[in-house]
C-alpha cells in the first residue's frame, strides 16, 4: 500500500470531512417538519460541519500545539455527530432513509477512529519529548 505524505493525507481528509458535511446537509433537507427532527437537525448540522471546519483549521495550524488543539475539537465534534446520527436512526424519524443514516454513521465512525488515532499519537509524541 502506498504511504501518503502528511500534506497528501491532510488534503484527502479535508475533502473527506467536507464531503461528509455536505452529505449530512443533504440528509437534513429530508427530515420531517417535527420539533424533534428540528432539534436533532440543528445539532447534527452544527457538529458535522464543525468536523470539517476544524480539520481544515488544524491543517492551517501555526504550531504542533495548535494542530493538536484543533484535532481534539475534531474528535469531540465527530463523536457528537455520531451521537446525533444514532439518535436520528433510533428515533425512526428517517424510516425511508435508514440506509442513508447508516452510511453516515459508518463514515463518521471511520473519521472518528482516524482522528482519535492522530490525537493519541500526537499526545504520545508530546509525552516522549
Amino acid at each position: 500500500m502506498e504511504r501518503l505524505t502528511n500534506q497528501e493525507f491532510n488534503k484527502k481528509m479535508r475533502e473527506r470531512t467536507k464531503q461528509f458535511a455536505l452529505q449530512v446537509i443533504a440528509l437534513s433537507n429530508q427530515l420531517p417538519n417535527k420539533e424533534s427532527a428540528r432539534v436533532i437537525n440543528r445539532q447534527l448540522l452544527r457538529s458535522a460541519t464543525s468536523v470539517a471546519a476544524n480539520f481544515r483549521a488544524a491543517c492551517r495550524g501555526r504550531s504542533k500545539a495548535e494542530f493538536y488543539s484543533k484535532i481534539c475539537i475534531v474528535v469531540e465534534e465527530a463523536d457528537e455527530t455520531q451521537f446525533w446520527l444514532e439518535m436520528l436512526a433510533d428515533s425512526n424519524l428517517m424510516v425511508n432513509n435508514h440506509s442513508d443514516v447508516s452510511k453516515l454513521i459508518s463514515e463518521i465512525s471511520e473519521i472518528l477512529a482516524i482522528t482519535t488515532s492522530i490525537k493519541s499519537k500526537l499526545k504520545q509524541n508530546n509525552q516522549n519529548n
